[in-house]
C-alpha cells in the first residue's frame, strides 16, 4: 500500500504541473466558470437577496471543477493514446487503476481554479460577499468536494477506455450532471425523479457542503460524508470496472489508434 500511496502521489504531482502549464486546461477551468459565473450574476442579481450572489459562484465554480475533471478524464487517456504511450500505462507494473487515478485527481485538483478565479471575479466585479458562516466546515468541505469529484471522474475514466471518441462521450455528460446536481438552482424545481439519482453523484453533495459551510442554512457534515462515502463507491467500482474493460479492450485490441 506504501508503494502505491507514492505512485499516486508521483503522479498527481507530475499530472498538476502537466495540467497547470497546459493553456487549453487554464482556459478551461480559469476563464470558463468567469464566463458562466458572469451570466448568472447578471440572472441572479435582480432577486435581491444577500446570499444570492454568493449561492451562484459557488455553484459556478463547482460547475469549472466538474468540467474539468470531465475533460481532463476522457481528454488524458485520448492525448496517451495519441502519444502511444496508454499501452504502456496499461502494462506498467502497477494496477492500472492506481496508474489512472493520480490523473483523475489531478484533474480535480487543478479545475479547483475554477472555485477561487469565480470567487475572485465576482468579489471583485460584482460585490460578492465572501463571508464564511463555518469557516472550519468549508476548509474541509472544498478538498472533500475535489477529491469526491476526482473518483468520479475516475469511475467514468474507466468507461473511456472502451472508447476511441472519450471527448465525444465526455460533451454528453457535462450539462446533465450540471443539472441533476443543482449547480446553480434547487433542485425543488426538477421533477421529483431526478432527487434520486443527484444522490449518487459527488457534485450535488460536494456543492451541498460548500454552499451550507458558505451560506449556513443546512448540515455540512453529513454532505461531507456524503462526498467520501459516494468516493469511495466510486473507487470501489472503479477497480472493477477497469479490470473488466481492460480485459476488454485488449480482446478487441481498441487501446492503440490502430
Amino acid at each position: 500500500m506504501t508503494a502505491y500511496a507514492r505512485v499516486v502521489w508521483a503522479g498527481l504531482v507530475m499530472r498538476v504541473k502537466e495540467f497547470t502549464v497546459s493553456r487549453w486546461f487554464l482556459l478551461m477551468c480559469v476563464l470558463q466558470p468567469v464566463i458562466f459565473a458572469t451570466i448568472a450574476f447578471y440572472m441572479f442579481k435582480a432577486g435581491g437577496q444577500p446570499g444570492t450572489l454568493l449561492y451562484v459562484a459557488l455553484g459556478a465554480g463547482m460547475m469549472g471543477i466538474w468540467s474539468t475533471t470531465l475533460f481532463g478524464s476522457g481528454g488524458a487517456l485520448q492525448w496517451n493514446r495519441w502519444q502511444g504511450t496508454l499501452e504502456l500505462l496499461v502494462a506498467s507494473p502497477p494496477p492500472f487503476v492506481v496508474v489512472l487515478l493520480p490523473l483523475t485527481l489531478a484533474t480535480s485538483v487543478t479545475g479547483a481554479y475554477s472555485l477561487l478565479a469565480t470567487l475572485v471575479w465576482g468579489r471583485i466585479f460584482f460585490g460578492v460577499p465572501l463571508h464564511l458562516v463555518h469557516p472550519v466546515a468549508f476548509v474541509v468541505a472544498v478538498p472533500a468536494a475535489v477529491l469526491s469529484l476526482g473518483l468520479m471522474g475516475l469511475l467514468m475514466a474507466s468507461s473511456f477506455i472502451l472508447y476511441r471518441h472519450a471527448n465525444a462521450l465526455s460533451n454528453l455528460l457535462e450539462y446533465p450532471v450540471w443539472v441533476a446536481t443543482g449547480l446553480l438552482f434547487p433542485l425543488a424545481l426538477l421533477p421529483g425523479w431526478v432527487t434520486p439519482i443527484s444522490w449518487l453523484l459527488a457534485p450535488r453533495w460536494g456543492i451541498d457542503a460548500i454552499r451550507h459551510a458558505a451560506l449556513g442554512g443546512g448540515p455540512v457534515w453529513t454532505p461531507i460524508a456524503m462526498c467520501v462515502a459516494t468516493g469511495a463507491a466510486y473507487l470501489v467500482l472503479a477497480a472493477g470496472f477497469l479490470h473488466v474493460f481492460e480485459r476488454a479492450a485488449r480482446a478487441r485490441a481498441t487501446l492503440a489508434l490502430t
